[in-house]
């Protein structure tokens, strides 16, 4: 059986699963061991002994059993380890290590991979010329079907108007937000690293890409002995991490099942979420369907000359891993392989453009963030003029270029774009319930943008392709 059906057999079985066994949360003895090995203050930790026993079937009913005892704002600052500790579903706990061994695997090779791929990519582009030329071209085609993807977005959320009328008291609260924002300037400074080896250990994907990029570059300036040493001593390690990738790829299905069965499980009332979120959720998925199915197959078509659908077919391995995962970085090895061995891509374009775009080609990201601030600003009552939601557009896109150089980068983004239009940041607990599962949504588009890119690349350098 075809690895693509292996994980669609896999993704509806793992939904079935979550939704047959939901998760619960019931504070117990090894709650209190978790919560003194994590220092939480002893008040929290009286709190959670005085409910020793209790089951509670959603968050929201052990959010308010833990508030009445310690306070909301006490809550709220320890509520990721009193949801962790006070997790029970031995159902979904039995299968859920799969899905975690399989992205720890994925993101066990993600930097070398990026490294030995990129260096040996712009040691096969050769000159600064042809690496200038095809940076150029990749760059043209982030910005432009980036701007595109906002552009959809923003004509369906001034179409539907989702957030007219939507639940305030909906809102989630959203905590230590602020302090992870970084200014632009920020963002561009830490491009260079000051400690290569500090942004391997911290996964500071801007950053390695930048050195890759530089080490590559002069690589080719080396003498011709050096330079073919190291040469072939990149393309040796690259050939050994696909080697790898390969068999972590026969893992898939089972990964698979065990991160999609957990997500299930532990959403509290889909039907309820439906019916608050549904136009929001429709808006989204609409949009980013129309980028997805329309807007990229027609730029591929008319400017790669090739068989969208055909590409399209070949990327299901690694479309389907990004929608399960919500992870472009993770499902880069799985893209680089279905891109060069099945859609015929050389490795001088796949090892160049993927990398870069898994960091900072955000299309399904962009028309996410561009749709939820002016749902937002449509929820708090505020008419957006022509002028803020250029603003927004704008900002958008520069914030999807630097947002892999930020923690919690999704949400950090919107406040970014809030800020710049003067919205309350309070305006994001709105969206949080619905956040993981649009995730899945927009992560595919990611994908897919960066895999029609490599394509369409291949196909301005001349490259024939069984497209």
């Amino acid at each position: 059986m075809a690895l693509h059906w292996q994980i669609l057999i896999a993704l509806i079985v793992a939904l079935l699963y979550g939704m047959n066994f939901s998760t619960n949360y019931k504070p117990d003895e090894d709650s209190i061991k978790y919560l003194t090995k994590q220092n939480v203050s002893a008040d929290v930790i009286e709190a959670i002994q005085a409910l020793d026993g209790e089951l509670y079937t959603t968050q929201a009913a052990l959010e308010l059993a833990v508030s009445e005892k310690i306070g909301k704002d006490k809550y709220l600052s320890n509520r990721s380890a009193i949801i962790k500790s006070s997790y029970y579903n031995p159902a979904v706990t039995y299968v859920s290590w799969m899905g975690d061994l399989f992205l720890r695997a994925l993101k066990m090779i993600i930097i070398p991979l990026i490294l030995s791929s990129l260096i040996s990519g712009i040691t096969s582009i050769g000159s600064g010329s042809n690496l200038g030329r095809i940076g150029l071209k990749t760059f043209a085609y982030y910005i432009t079907t980036s701007l595109l993807a906002i552009l959809t977005g923003l004509f369906f959320v001034n179409l539907f108007k989702p957030g007219l009328g939507a639940d305030l008291n909906f809102s989630e609260m959203v905590m230590g937000l602020e302090e992870k924002q970084k200014t632009f300037r920020e963002i561009i400074i830490e491009i260079i690293p000051s400690n290569i080896f500090e942004s391997l250990a911290e996964n500071q994907m801007l950053s390695i890409i930048f050195f890759a990029i530089i080490f590559g570059f002069f690589i080719t300036k080396a003498e011709s002995g050096n330079k073919e040493i190291l040469k072939k001593a990149f393309q040796a390690i690259f050939d050994v991490m696909m080697k790898i990738t390969n068999f972590i790829i026969r893992l898939t299905p089972f990964g698979i099942f065990g991160i999609v069965a957990k997500v299930i499980a532990d959403q509290d009332d889909l039907g309820s979420l439906a019916s608050r979120m549904g136009l929001y959720m429709l808006t989204v998925t609409l949009a980013l369907a129309i980028h997805f199915f329309i807007t990229l197959p027609l730029f591929m078509k008319y400017s790669a000359k090739v068989n969208p659908f055909k590409h399209l077919k070949n990327m299901a391995t690694p479309l389907l891993t990004a929608f399960s995962t919500c992870s472009s970085g993770a499902t880069l090895p799985l893209t680089i392989n279905a891109v060069e061995n099945k859609s015929g891509v050389s490795n001088k374009i796949s090892s160049f453009t993927l990398p870069l775009g898994a960091t900072i080609n955000m299309d399904g990201t962009a028309l996410y963030e561009c749709v939820a601030a002016i749902f937002i600003a449509q929820a708090y009552g505020v008419d957006l003029s022509l002028f803020s939601q250029f603003v927004i557009v704008i900002t958008a896109l520069l914030a999807s270029i630097g947002a892999a150089a930020i923690p919690m980068a999704g949400l950090v983004m919107i406040t970014v774009i809030l800020t710049a239009v003067g919205l309350p940041l309070e305006g994001i607990g709105l969206i949080l319930a619905v956040d993981r599962i649009l995730d899945m949504f927009r992560t595919t588009t990611n994908v897919w943008s960066d895999s029609c890119g490599a394509v369409i690349i291949a196909r301005s350098e001349g490259e024939k392709l069984p497209l």
